[in-house]
Order: structure tokens, then C-alpha cells, then sequence
């Protein structure tokens, strides 16, 4: 039996998809807890029509995303931190830094995009991912100076 996923549901399925199951589990656990719902003709165009209002939307949310790039590799980024003895630096430049910086400058970035492995500990010029979108990382050239007294 065909029937149409309501929500994601463990290693059957995600949500819109059509799955064929076996009739006993469609209709005495999927359909009755409001999982699935029976795949009529109806149901099968409500999914396709979602599945390319999905795509368009997707398509639209990369393109975006494609034109945030350049602006944000085009970026001078430059962090002021207190350094002590040696130039060795009061604790870190986190993900956290950037994407605050990167929002100071008008970007809505969270933490989570900013693809750093750890926390940059020293001064220098670093090349940080930033994740815009699935597929689209931009590099942010990151400059880790001296704060000035």
C-alpha cells in the first residue's frame, strides 16, 4: 500500500514523501496516528506541488546565498585582542567573534556557519569558511592584531 508521510518518521521516510508500506502497518499504526495518510491521486499532487514549491524556494535561498559570497570574501575583517608577553594572546578568537563581527557589518550569521575547527590563539592572517547555505562556503580572510592602547 502507498501512502503519503505526514512528518519524518524514523528509517521510512521524510515528510512529503511516498512510501509503500504493507497494508496491516498503513492501517492499523501509520494513517490512525496521523503519520501517513492514504496515497490517492489528490495526495500525490498535493506532494509533487510541494516538492517543486520546495526546489523553487531552495533554488532561491542558494542564489542568495551565491550573492552574499562575494560581498562577504570582500570583507576586511580585522580583530583587536589584548595580548601580553610575547605577543601571546588573553584567550581566544572563537566563532563566535566572527559571526558577531560579521553582524556588526550587516550579515545574518550565526555561530553554527562560522566553520572553524578551534579557536585561533595566536596573531596572524587566517582563512575562515564561512557556511551561507548547503554547498556555498564563503572565505573570510580573518586578521588577528594587536589591540592598540
Amino acid at each position: 500500500m502507498e501512502v503519503v508521510l505526514k512528518k519524518d518518521f524514523g528509517k521510512l521516510g521524510k515528510a512529503m514523501e511516498i512510501v509503500t508500506v504493507k497494508d496491516g502497518y498503513a492501517r492499523n499504526f501509520l494513517i490512525p496516528n496521523g503519520v501517513a495518510v492514504l496515497a490517492t491521486e489528490g495526495n500525490k499532487k498535493l506532494v509533487a506541488d510541494s516538492k517543486r514549491a520546495n526546489e523553487k524556494r531552495e533554488a532561491k535561498l542558494v542564489e542568495e546565498a551565491r550573492g552574499l559570497l562575494g560581498k562577504i570574501e570582500q570583507l576586511p575583517c580585522t580583530i583587536a585582542v589584548k595580548v601580553g608577553e610575547a605577543d601571546q594572546i588573553y584567550g581566544s578568537v572563537s566563532a563566535l567573534d566572527i559571526a558577531e563581527f560579521l553582524k556588526k557589518e550587516g550579515f545574518a550569521v550565526e555561530k553554527r556557519q562560522v566553520l572553524l575547527e578551534e579557536p585561533i590563539k595566536q596573531l596572524g592572517v587566517y582563512t575562515v569558511n564561512i557556511e551561507l547555505h548547503k554547498g556555498v562556503e564563503a572565505k573570510l580572510k580573518v586578521w588577528v592584531v594587536k589591540e592598540e592602547n
